[in-house]
């Protein structure tokens, strides 16, 4: 029997889902006006009556206080109910997922009802819609805000089902590839028709491996390889042969990204544990202790299903540290999101493409859910905007993770047992890593939707507690997590010194049907593959059983050399390892880069500034992110000092996060960032640069010590098979590598996401060279952190650090419309050296306040302050260090000018302050106002004394608090100004 739980707010009581869905109508222009009203509910099959499932909805399924409930069974041939229920001119439409979509809420519900005593056989949830609206506009409502196609299906009217089944028992067939008999037509025809994604002169490799041995693939070998050979697993451009300028290089990686931190290391760099060996990087914290540190890309599946693709991104990289050598406890995340602005209008949306309105709320909400659910704080994170970003979302996610010092390193013995840890496999991520690895199209949705994943945070949180209690009771060898490529990516890297035997129908499914190729490299999520004893297994499986977590022998990694696939005793793959891991031919390819013309930019002369100020704080860059950061607990584990937003409002911009790795000790991490793709538009080297010197000026800015700071780093470029996409790349790898080693920054992990173009009508759109920096810094006394808000009227304000004409890329050419300028350049020795005065005077409590000088330059930077702090601040131009080519107004405002510091001095210690800043380019700017009887103010004077920016701190607040849509903000958030 198949019933329809559905649960409706109780009369009287607001339905938010309701109105949003007819505001989100209304900010996408859709014919209206709509009248919503929503319901969410569950379809139930079983051996189970009405009696039953109202018992269980009067339980635990529904709040008696603020919702009610109707039970109706579902029939094939549909009801009169439902057309009752529906009544007048209105339409009622009800959301699913699509069948083999995981459905996270509809599986808790099942183990509710089971916990019960009901015989339940599936669940599905289910989000029912009545709504009120011009009837030829409904299919858009639908597919723009209801539903998104790639993961569910819409029902208009009644619910005409009779069963929930999502399989039907596998046939076993064992596949062949005809691959010796391809010419160079069919072998391209069948890497595109099987999204394969891989080149000719891989696929002639292959066929010519298999002619060598006598014999045609099956696909599940075919498969194997080119999961293992895709440009997301095996970095095969960034590890390729390159030409470039004359110069040929074997490996970009090697010979600038690992290049700068083994140098660093053969020149006494001793923190460093475990680097660009396993899913994260591991440095040194304490005599006890590790901590690792990794962020992943998730762009594509983003852009297809912005909730399931962002939810499964941050769900992965929780397994990056979990994977990380025997396993690591997550202690914070990160994310950054690089969009379209989101009052992009709508008519001129290509096809295929959603909303970025909606890319951004999806993607949020994706991190929200499953770090929320994991108790995992979210603590850092930036958002951009750029049009270029339509089509291609950026999605960055980041986690944290400590370990105990000496169970960094893990190893594979032969007998060992391939054991599966956590959620069942279903077809959801097939060929994940593959569609990575390709362009998207407007036809990508279509093809593509099994390559999204949708996550369970609560299945995930289990195996996080499994794993770490066998971790402590040593009783496995080995650990990685099911990323791309699912148990071919996994069982493949881990047994590939060795050799594996795998029995694929072992595997746990979520429902019938699947083949053997399908169970090997699916990407469902929340799976963690373990090398264990076989004298461990069966307490392993026992502990895993005690936390709810589901334990599988898949097989045993073997001393053969070759990966052995086998369902039901059918062998059908067996690859040589070397082959698999080695084969790949290099990539080679040539780059070029022609940096377009440097010529000067004619700055506005004008008397008042102040527009040009407001018009940046409401820039989609630079404006407040809170509607964002609230949605995350960034405060569960009790481990964060300093929160993502400060001040006594709590709502100023951190520059970085600080948490407590560990328990009872005050030593800290602090966490940032640096990113700005429009530096990459004219010079990617020094994009590099700029980059790396934010995402340093951010942890040293809240207390971080400079000689304590390793980085990350995440590509995210387009098609490099494009001469001038490649040598911007190039340039941009070679920055990171003088950086680092100019700065004593050694990089730990990575990750690159190339193809990020979309590719439509004969047209094609690719992102700007973006290069996301991420910094991990150690703060020797957590006490001792400052916070970027003005603490008390009187102080002191000095700018430390140089300010030259470099508006090139900056925020300020932005809203002017211009393009142009000299793209910042970083000093490394003077900004070395101002890191560490810095440094000291946060150590010795000298520095009430400090934040960096990034997008917007100074102007922005002491608003942002002001309004942080709620005080007001006069500051004159004449004293801010500069060049004489530098000494006009408009530059001394907006320059973006890097190693730059804006810092809050009590009178008494100005002197101690500009003692240890000796020799260092640094000037006093003004002081924190007092407001007496009016209002607080920030002023600001130019070089010849004339007022150039006036505006009450309530005005920048107003500007800099833009909502993403025209309903402004919950007054619970944003109080008013005089609370």
């Amino acid at each position: 029997m198949l019933w329809h739980l559905q649960i409706d707010p109780a009369p009287g009581l607001s339905d938010s889902e309701g109105h949003r869905v007819a505001a989100e109508a209304a900010d996408l222009g859709l014919p209206g006006p709509w009248s919503v009203r929503s319901a969410r509910g569950f379809l139930i099959e079983g051996d189970l009556d009405e009696s039953d499932l109202r018992r269980a909805a009067e339980q635990v399924l529904a709040d008696p206080i603020v919702e009610t409930f109707t039970i109706a069974p579902c029939r094939a041939e549909g009801g009169a109910r439902a057309r009752a229920r529906n009544g007048g001119d209105s339409s009622i439409v009800h959301v699913l997922p699509r069948p083999g979509v995981t459905d996270p809420v509809a599986e808790s519900a099942r183990a509710v009802l089971r916990g019960l005593g009901l015989a339940v056989a599936e669940v599905r949830s289910v989000r029912s819609y009545t709504l009120e609206g011009p009837a030829d506009a409904l299919p858009a409502l639908i597919r723009r805000v209801l539903a998104n196609d790639a993961v569910e299906v819409a029902v208009v009217g009644e619910l005409a089902l009779d069963h929930l089944g999502q399989g039907r028992p596998y046939a076993f067939r064992r596949i062949e590839i005809p691959l010796r008999s391809m010419d160079d037509a069919a072998l391209m025809r069948t890497s595109r028709e099987g999204q394969l994604s891989l080149s000719i002169d891989e696929m002639r490799t292959i066929r010519d491996h298999f002619l060598d041995l006598g014999r045609d693939p099956t696909d599940a070998e075919l498969e194997t390889i080119a999961q293992t050979w895709s440009e997301h697993c095996s970095h095969k451009t960034l590890r390729g042969r390159v030409e470039f300028d004359g110069e040929i290089i074997d490996n970009l990686l090697k010979q600038t990204i690992f290049k700068a931190t083994k140098d660093l290391e053969a020149d006494g760099l001793d923190w460093l544990v475990s680097v660009f060996e396993d899913n994260a990087g591991v440095i040194r914290f304490d005599d006890d202790h590790d901590v690792c540190f990794k962020v992943e890309t998730h762009n594509h599946p983003s852009a297809i299903d912005p909730y399931g693709g962002a939810n499964t991104g941050i769900g992965g990289v929780i397994r990056d540290p979990m994977g990380t050598g025997l396993g690591a406890k997550p202690i914070c995340n990160t994310d950054v999101f690089c969009v379209a602005p989101p009052d992009f209008p709508a008519e001129a949306l290509p096809g295929g493409v959603l909303h970025p309105r909606r890319v951004l709320k999806g993607v949020v909400a994706g991190v929200r859910d499953y770090g929320n659910r994991m108790g995992i704080p979210t603590v850092n994170g930036a958002v951009v905007a750029d049009e270029r970003y339509l089509a291609n979302p950026l999605v960055f996610c980041g986690t944290v993770g400590v370990l105990p010092r000496g169970k960094a390193f893990k190893s594979v013995e032969p007998g060992d047992r391939i054991v599966a840890l956590g959620g069942r496999t279903g077809r959801d991520g097939i060929h994940g890593a593959t569609f990575s690895s390709a362009e998207l199209t407007g036809e990508s949705e279509e093809l593509s939707g099994g390559a999204v994943q949708i996550g369970n945070a609560i299945t995930e949180k289990m195996v996080l507690d499994a794993l770490l209690r066998a971790r402590d009771l040593g009783l496995y060898r080995a650990v990685t997590d099911c990323g791309a490529g699912g148990f071919s990516s996994a069982v493949g890297e881990m047994g590939a010194a060795l050799g594996a035997e795998v029995d694929l129908e072992k595997a746990p499914l979520k429902y019938e049907g699947l083949s053997y190729t399908e169970i090997w490299i699916s990407e469902a999520q929340e799976r963690m593959v373990l090398a264990v004893p076989p004298e461990h297994l069966e307490e392993l499986v026992a502990l895993c059983a005690s936390e709810g977590v589901e334990a599988t022998d898949l097989g045993r990694f073997v001393d053969t050399g070759r990966l052995t696939l086998r369902y039901h005793g059918q062998v059908v793959g067996d690859l040589s390892m070397r082959f698999l891991h080695e084969g790949r031919p290099k990539v080679v390819r040539k780059a070029t880069f022609s940096p377009p013309p440097e010529r000067p930019v004619p700055l506005p002369d004008r008397d008042d500034y102040t527009p040009d100020l407001l018009a940046l704080l409401h820039d989609w860059d630079v404006c407040s992110k809170e509607w964002i950061i609230r949605q995350y607990d960034h405060e569960v584990q009790g481990r964060t000092v300093l929160k993502p937003l400060v001040g006594p409002r709590e709502e100023g911009p951190g520059d970085a996060a600080v948490v407590l790795p560990v328990r009872g000790s005050n030593r800290g991490l602090a966490v940032g960032c640096g990113l700005n793709p429009r530096y990459g538009d004219l010079d990617p080297y020094a994009m590099a640069g700029n980059v790396i010197d934010e995402a340093i000026r951010n942890v040293v800015a809240v207390g971080a010590d400079p000689d304590r700071i390793a980085l990350l780093d995440n590509f995210c470029w387009g098609n490099p098979e494009r001469p001038e996409t490649l040598g911007s790349l190039v340039l941009a790898a070679q920055g990171c590598h003088d950086l680092a080693l100019s700065y004593r920054t050694p990089f730990i992990s990575g990750k690159d996401s190339l193809y990020n173009e979309y590719s439509h009508e004969g047209k094609s759109l690719a992102i700007p060279p973006t290069l996301l920096i991420s910094a991990i810094g150690q703060v020797p006394d957590a006490r001792r952190c400052v916070t970027m808000d003005l603490k008390e009227p009187g102080n002191t304000l000095l700018l430390v650090g140089q300010t030259r004409e470099e508006l090139g890329g900056s925020s300020y050419l932005k809203i002017l419309g211009l393009s142009g300028g000299l793209v910042p350049k970083v000093d490394p020795p003077t900004g070395l050296a101002t890191f560490r005065a810095l440094f000291s005077a946060i150590a010795r409590g000298l520095i009430r306040s400090c934040h960096d000088l990034s997008e917007g330059g100074l102007a922005v930077s002491v608003a942002e302050m002001c309004l942080a702090g709620g005080l007001g601040a006069e500051v004159s131009l004449r004293d801010v260090p500069c060049p004489d080519s530098a000494a006009i107004d408009p530059v001394l405002l907006f320059s973006e000018s890097p190693s730059r510091f804006l810092i809050e001095v009590r009178p008494a210690d100005v002197s101690d302050v500009l003692d240890l800043f000796a020799g260092l380019p640094v000037g006093r700017l003004g002081s924190v106002s007092d407001p007496g009887a009016g209002p607080p103010r920030l002023v600001v004077r130019g070089l010849q004394e004339t007022t150039l920016i006036d505006a009450t701190v309530s005005e920048l607040r107003a500007r800099w608090l833009r909502p993403i849509n025209d309903h402004g903000f919950d007054p619970v958030i944003h109080p008013p100004l005089n609370r």
